[in-house]
Order: C-alpha cells, then sequence, then structure tokens
C-alpha cells in the first residue's frame, strides 16, 4: 500500500492536485493558512480595479479588487472626538451610556465609511486639492486668526493644545482630504435642481393663506359615580401608568477643597515661588519679527531638503548683503499669511506657541540682525529682528497678596486631589470599607433616599450621581464609586445600599387618581364626540354658527393662517392645512385635540395660494434656497447610496 503511495506521489495526479494547492498559496500566503485571518480593522471597503470597474466580486476575479480599511485607532480617535463634542455640546445632559450604545458606535462608524467612499470616489474622479487651496481654508478659520488675519503663531499653538494634538503636517492633511471629497460630492450635489414650475407650486404651497371659523369644545366636568369594577379593569389596563419609579438609597462621601483645613503658607515659599514664576509679574519681553519661509514636507528626501536649505542661505545671504528684506519676503517666502506683509509676523514672546527651533533663533538675535536658515516642521526659514521691547517686572512686596492667595490655592486644590487619591486607595485595598476609610481622614459617610431615578434633591439631582447610582455595576455589587466630580474641586464617592426596581402601585394606593383619569377619559371621549358631530353636520351644510350657539359655544375667526405660523398651535395649524381646500358646493371641515385636552372644530372659509410676485423677497429667496438644499442634499444621499452598492464593506461588530 505504501508503495502505491509513492507511485501515484510521483505521477501526473500528484501533479494536478500541487498545481491546485499552489494557486492559493500564492494568492493568499501561507501565514493565513498557519495562523487565520486578523481582523484588525473596524471596518473594510472593497472596490473594484480603477481599470476593470465591472469585474465581478467572486474569485478569481476578486483578488484585484481595493481593499481600504478603516483601522481600529481611527475608528477609536473618531468617537472619543464625538464624545468629547457631544459632552462640550450638551453639558450635564450628555448620556454616556447611551453614547456607548451599539447603535451609536455604529452610526459614527458608518459616517467614517461614508467619508471614505467619497475620499476614493474622488481619487478615482481624479480631482486634486492645490496645496494653496488648503492654505486658504486654514486661513478662514476664525481660531487661527488675530484681529481678522491669520497668525501662524496661533495656528501652531491652537493644534498643538488639541486632543490628541495634532501637526501642522497632519492638520493640511486631514483638511485636504475634506476638501476632496466634498468637492465631489459637491458636484453632485450642484446637479441637483428644482425646476421653476416645481418651484412656483411649492411656494404658492407653503404661503398660502386659509381663513377659519374656529370652535373650542371645552372637557365638560365629569362627576358620575365610577364603578369598582371600572376602576379594577382600568388599573389593569393602564398598568404601565402606574409605576412606582427605580430608586436608590445612597452612602457618600462629600470632599469639598473650600472645606479642607487651610494649608499654611510661609515667607520663604512665598519668595521662592515669586522668584521660579517673575515672568507671570510684569510684561515678558517682546520682539519684533518678520521671516522668509521656503516650505518643504518634513519628510521630504534629502535632496529636496537640500535645495530649500541652500535657497534660505542665499536669501540670508543677502539680506545680510543690503537687499530689502520685506521685498524678499514678498518675492520668496512661502507662508501666505506673511507674505504680502514682508514676511511680518508682528511681536512674539517666549513660549508664545512658535516652533521651538524658530523661537530660539529670535531670543539669539541682536536688533536688526538676520539669522541663519532655521529648520522646522515647515521648511527653512531667514529671519530678521526688529525692534526689542525689554520686560518689566514688579516687586515681590507688590505682588505678595496675589501671591499668597494662588499659593493658598494650590496648597489647597493639593490637598483635595491628595484626599481623593487616599481615599480612591484605600477603598481599593478594602471595598467594603467605605466607613473607615471617610473616618481615616476626618470625613463623614452621610446617607439619602430613596432617590428615584431622575429625581432626588441637592447632590442626587446631579446628572453624573444619577448615572453612577444607577449604574448596573453600583446596584449589583454595591462598592463605592470613583470620584464623582459635583462642582468646583468638589467631588463625591458613593455606593448603593438599598435598591428597588421600578414596580406596580396597587389599586389601593392609587385608587383616587385611577378615579380621576377614568373621568378625564370620559371627559376627553364626549369632548371628542361632540367634536366629531359638529364637523360631520358641517360638512352636510348645517351652520357652524348654530352649531356652537346650540352647545352655548361661540365661532372665533382666524383671518390669513400660513403653514409657519404656530397659530393657534402648531397642531391645530397642520390639521388646517391637512384638510382639503373648499370647493364649490362643498364644506372642507375638521378637528384638533388641543393641548388642554379641549378640541377644536375649524372650517374653511377661504384658501388663497400665494403669489410668488408678492412674497417679500427676502421670505422668498430664504425659501428657494432651502428647497435648493433640500434638493442638493437628497442628491448627495442618492450618490453615496449608489458608491455603497458598488462597493462590498464589511464591518467588523466586535471593535464596536
Amino acid at each position: 500500500m505504501l508503495q502505491a503511495l509513492r507511485d501515484k506521489s510521483s505521477g501526473w495526479v500528484a501533479t494536478v492536485i500541487l498545481g491546485l494547492l499552489i494557486v492559493p498559496f500564492a494568492l493568499f500566503g501561507v501565514s493565513d493558512y498557519m495562523t487565520g485571518s486578523s481582523e484588525n480593522f473596524a471596518a473594510r471597503i472593497q472596490s473594484p480595479p480603477s481599470w476593470w470597474k465591472s469585474a465581478p466580486s467572486f474569485w478569481p476575479a476578486s483578488v484585484f479588487w481595493d481593499d481600504e480599511e478603516i483601522s481600529v485607532q481611527e475608528y477609536r480617535q473618531r468617537l472619543e472626538l464625538v464624545r468629547q463634542q457631544q459632552r462640550a455640546e450638551q453639558g450635564d445632559a450628555f448620556d454616556n451610556k447611551a453614547f456607548e450604545s451599539v447603535d451609536n458606535k455604529r452610526k459614527i462608524l458608518e459616517s467614517m465609511i461614508d467619508e471614505r467612499l467619497m475620499r476614493l470616489a474622488a481619487v478615482d474622479a481624479n480631482i486634486q486639492v492645490a496645496d494653496a487651496s488648503v492654505r486658504r481654508e486654514i486661513e478662514k478659520i476664525p481660531e487661527f486668526q488675530v484681529d481678522g488675519r491669520f497668525n501662524q503663531q496661533k495656528y501652531v499653538s491652537v493644534l498643538s493644545s488639541l486632543s490628541p494634538p495634532r501637526t501642522p503636517v497632519q492638520f493640511e492633511q486631514d483638511l485636504r482630504n475634506d476638501l476632496q471629497r466634498n468637492a465631489l460630492v459637491g458636484r453632485a450635489a450642484l446637479s441637483a435642481f428644482t425646476s421653476k414650475s416645481e418651484g412656483d407650486r411649492m411656494l404658492a404651497l407653503w404661503f398660502e393663506q386659509r381663513d377659519v371659523s374656529v370652535v373650542r369644545i371645552p372637557m365638560a366636568p365629569d362627576s358620575a359615580p365610577v364603578s369598582d369594577a371600572d376602576i379594577a379593569a382600568w388599573h389593569k389596563s393602564h398598568a404601565s401608568e402606574y409605576l412606582a419609579p427605580e430608586t436608590v438609597t445612597l452612602e457618600y462621601i462629600d470632599v469639598e477643597a473650600a472645606k479642607l483645613p487651610p494649608a499654611p503658607v510661609n515667607e520663604a515659599d512665598l519668595r521662592a515661588r515669586y522668584a521660579a514664576e517673575q515672568e507671570k509679574y510684569g510684561e515678558a519681553e517682546q520682539r519684533k519679527v518678520a521671516h522668509i519661509l521656503i516650505p518643504v514636507d518634513a519628510s521630504a528626501d534629502a535632496a529636496s531638503q537640500k535645495a530649500a536649505q541652500d535657497k534660505a542661505a542665499a536669501l540670508a545671504q543677502q539680506a545680510n548683503g543690503g537687499a530689502d528684506f520685506a521685498a524678499l519676503a514678498r518675492t520668496n517666502s512661502g507662508d501666505p499669511g506673511s507674505k504680502a506683509q514682508g514676511g511680518d509676523l508682528g511681536w512674539i514672546t517666549r513660549g508664545s506657541g512658535m516652533p521651538k527651533p524658530f523661537e530660539d533663533a529670535v531670543f539669539a538675535l541682536q536688533a536688526n540682525q538676520v539669522s541663519a536658515p532655521v529648520k522646522t516642521d515647515f521648511g527653512w526659514h531667514v529671519i530678521k529682528l526688529g525692534e526689542v521691547k525689554a520686560g518689566t517686572r514688579k516687586s515681590f512686596e507688590e505682588v505678595r497678596d496675589q501671591i499668597e492667595a494662588e499659593a493658598i490655592a494650590g496648597a489647597g486644590e493639593r490637598a483635595y486631589n491628595d484626599m481623593l487619591s487616599a481615599l480612591v486607595d484605600d477603598l481599593m485595598k478594602n471595598p467594603s470599607g467605605f466607613a473607615e476609610a471617610a473616618a481615616k481622614h476626618g470625613l463623614t459617610v452621610q446617607k439619602v433616599g430613596p432617590v428615584p431615578k431622575g429625581g432626588g434633591e441637592g447632590i442626587a439631582a446631579s446628572p453624573e450621581v444619577q448615572r453612577e447610582a444607577f449604574s448596573e455595576a453600583r446596584i449589583q455589587d454595591g462598592t463605592a464609586s470613583d470620584p464623582i466630580d459635583v462642582g468646583t474641586d468638589h467631588s463625591v464617592l458613593l455606593r448603593v445600599v438599598a435598591h428597588t426596581p421600578e414596580r406596580p402601585i396597587p389599586l389601593a394606593e392609587v385608587r383616587e387618581r385611577v378615579i380621576a383619569d377614568i373621568r378625564a377619559d370620559r371627559a376627553s371621549k364626549a369632548a371628542s364626540s361632540a367634536a366629531k358631530t359638529m364637523v360631520a353636520a358641517t360638512g352636510k351644510g348645517e351652520d357652524l354658527a348654530a352649531l356652537a350657539a346650540a352647545r352655548s359655544l361661540a365661532v372665533e375667526p382666524f383671518k390669513g393662517v400660513t403653514r409657519n405660523v404656530p397659530a393657534p398651535t402648531p397642531e391645530a395649524t397642520k390639521a388646517i392645512f391637512a384638510v382639503p381646500r373648499p370647493q364649490q358646493g362643498k364644506v372642507s371641515a375638521g378637528s384638533v385635540v388641543l393641548p388642554d385636552g379641549s378640541w377644536m372644530v375649524f372650517r374653511i372659509d377661504a384658501a388663497t395660494p400665494a403669489n410668488p410676485a408678492e412674497v417679500p423677497a427676502a421670505q422668498l429667496a430664504g425659501m428657494r434656497q432651502q428647497l435648493s438644499s433640500a434638493a442638493a442634499e437628497q442628491t448627495a444621499k442618492s450618490y453615496i447610496a449608489e458608491l455603497r452598492k458598488s462597493r462590498k464593506i464589511r464591518v467588523v461588530e466586535t471593535q464596536l
């Protein structure tokens, strides 16, 4: 048998089998077979090659498809960025638990996929964004401006303060990608239009005016008896309306910097602080600077770097030889923010956000001196120092009170932070020792509750405290929370000592409330029935005024009601325009319930379509702009939907 196997392994059968195995190994690699594939991405977009747009997605043609991945790191960075933005916008209303939901995370990832699809389509369409366009957009951003003009110093400073910090090269690439994909979608959106006839029809509808006659039917008080059977049946069928809220009883340790013993300070410490921070107590030295930038990418090859350096050296030599520095900057500088001003950057101080090599060179120069070429991430700079304003400084005696206040505040903040850290450490060592940890640091354990979910007073009403108190972790294991900020230098650590889930309230406890609800429901139904009867009678041609008088009610006229005027209520306006215009020999009427439970019966007396020529120019322009924007938005969405159809998109749910 072994011999037979040897014979077959050296014949044509073995050759065919080996050939079949070579193909997948060559295409996918041995490592995939040995280790399996690793899904270290959040989403993958597979697109047909640009040279074969109709390539099928099945093997073997699929091997030619292009892969584009959204890495887990990219996704996590975007997630945190959106989290920070929403937290800043919503403040205390921000719900981190809702933000962490799978649906919300998927929504953020899907938006990243749309962005990547637009960028890929822009690349396919050979849309390029020039460096000058990127710089123009940067100069328009208000955060990078001083007195309405782009400021390089502020630009670098703002980027470095972002979370995470961005270099100019990174920011400019992000902006270039945005401009590139928006240019493509912008082209698609520009193809959207609203015809004049369609626009005029929409305008005529939007600005249509209707005259109506209105009768309000109030809810008549219901004092009729309610049977025990009705009470029991109502309570059973409306059980979800009679629930006691979920509650917790909390123990908490309150730590507030203002209530901690003041830390002592002595004269020697104050004088040492003054000596270490003298620059704070006066005006720092200022230097008026101009520069010429020869831009070169930090990742450029050695030849490009050398060419830029040589050009900068030649310009420095010309400036030192007496050439007009401003004229050289206007002709040669690659900094659009200062080029037109002859390279003028204004006055700068130490630590003002300029790149360190640039700043060091500025403060090494003498007045009217020109530097040798200086290298930064932007390229090579030739710097000229103009005037120098010497700094000023207040004496220790002049600022002693300020230093003492700062020292006391700083010591208090350190004591507060040390206290919180010590409490956390103690509770980590002994999670059940809540009272012991508080007593060790001279604090007391306070108790509050039962606190209803969404309610409470004092610290229990804080959204952050509510979120933590009703979290599964606190309820299930009863351990202490991390410090929760409830104010400036004010935190609490809490634990749940009792929890009551949401529960049905027995009928005996809500009997009177059930009776009131039944009577309110009967009164509402009676008003609703009266309204429907009146609408039906009006539709048959009966006089609305006579119908109202029979119920001792009055008719109110409303003239010139339009869709964009919520009169008498937004719901009523919607109902008024939901019924058809009155036709010859027919009455158009309707009814709507009002917020107080009463009903409004209305009859359309006249409907006047708007004449676009009579609509105020500002309103007309605004409406046309809304129509155009809506059409453009819909076109852009449709375009992105088409991009998705021609790609294979895979989301790794486990990375969300």
